[in-house]
């Protein structure tokens, strides 16, 4: 037995996106591509937000803590379908499928409340820039950042204990690439009703609340800039653009899958692909080829790398 008297699933089976072989030659190829990125990506915005004095603000200190979570969030699913990819029996065990679902859930939850702050900085660097270096002073985003990991981590242990407690005795196939909490929990041997909107009262309304506090945030934003439009608000608005790309490609997905309760389509596991792995990946490429700052600091490290 895995978990007290009632749970005797020992491990659950994952299904995958597919079950042809030849396109799941393809997909590893592709999803492993995408996460050499991820990781080549981030690490190099890490990298060059840390060595250069110039690039020392508020918003680019929270664009390396989004990088590393960024890191996180994909390598939590990433390497474990490169290997179901590969593998004839897609078997997890129940202990690795519990600990799976706590970290993506504690790096997603995480990331979500870090865009939010991303949102509340740009709103205070537009309008209100005379405040803006004693609002977000360093302390202060060391202290924000910090909240969102304890965030995360709250969510997550909220997520984890429900879906422990429940009992598994039945069927073990998850239709999915990773274990999550909407199909883990649809596999219990109970009614799961008031389980399944405590889950959607979690999940589903913190993507909503941050999501709509993200939007409320670009409104205020896009008000100043029609109503004072100079060089700087132009450039700050070019910003925010990356930041909206970024928040579409996380948000809607995660609302679409999280905001559900009691249903399930056969999209689901591809949708998750959306913010499981395109979203990780494309973070480097919009923020730095919309950002002039960035793309100069590279040049910079790779002419000092260049010379050794």
């Amino acid at each position: 037995m895995a978990l007290g008297n009632f749970s005797r699933v020992t491990e659950f089976i994952l299904l995958g996106l597919s079950d042809t072989r030849e396109l799941q030659v393809l997909l590893f190829i592709f999803f492993f591509l995408t996460y050499a990125m991820v990781l080549l990506g981030n690490l190099l915005i890490i990298v060059t937000v840390r060595t250069d004095p110039k690039l020392s603000s508020p918003m680019y200190f929270l664009l390396c803590n989004l990088s590393f979570l960024d890191i996180c969030c994909t390598s939590v699913t990433s390497p474990r379908m490169l290997v179901d990819l590969l593998s004839q029996r897609k078997a997890i065990a129940f202990e690795d499928c519990i600990a799976q679902l706590f970290f993506l859930h504690f790096a997603g939850a995480s990331e979500m409340f870090l865009l939010t702050v991303m949102a509340y900085d740009r709103y205070t660097a537009i309008c209100k820039p005379l405040h803006y270096t004693a609002i977000m002073s360093r302390h202060a985003c060391w202290v924000l950042v910090s909240a969102c990991w304890a965030g995360g981590f709250l969510h997550s242990m909220v997520q984890t204990l429900l879906t422990m407690q429940l009992p598994f005795c039945g069927p073990n196939r998850i239709d999915n690439y990773f274990c999550d909490v909407p199909p883990v929990i649809r596999l219990a041997c109970m009614d799961i009703y008031v389980i399944e909107w405590l889950m959607t009262s979690n999940s589903g309304l913190i993507s909503l609340v941050c999501f709509l506090m993200l939007v409320t945030s670009y409104t205020f934003i896009l008000v100043t800039v029609r109503v004072h439009f100079t060089e700087a608000h132009w450039k700050a608005l070019s910003t925010c653009a990356s930041h909206v790309m970024v928040v579409t490609l996380f948000f809607v997905p995660c609302i679409f899958i999280y905001l559900r309760p009691f249903s399930t389509f056969p999209s689901d596991k591809h949708i998750c692909v959306i913010y499981t792995v395109l979203s990780p990946v494309m973070n480097p490429l919009i923020y730095t080829l919309r950002n002039n700052e960035v793309k100069v600091s590279m040049w910079k490290l790779w002419k000092r790398c260049s010379v050794f």
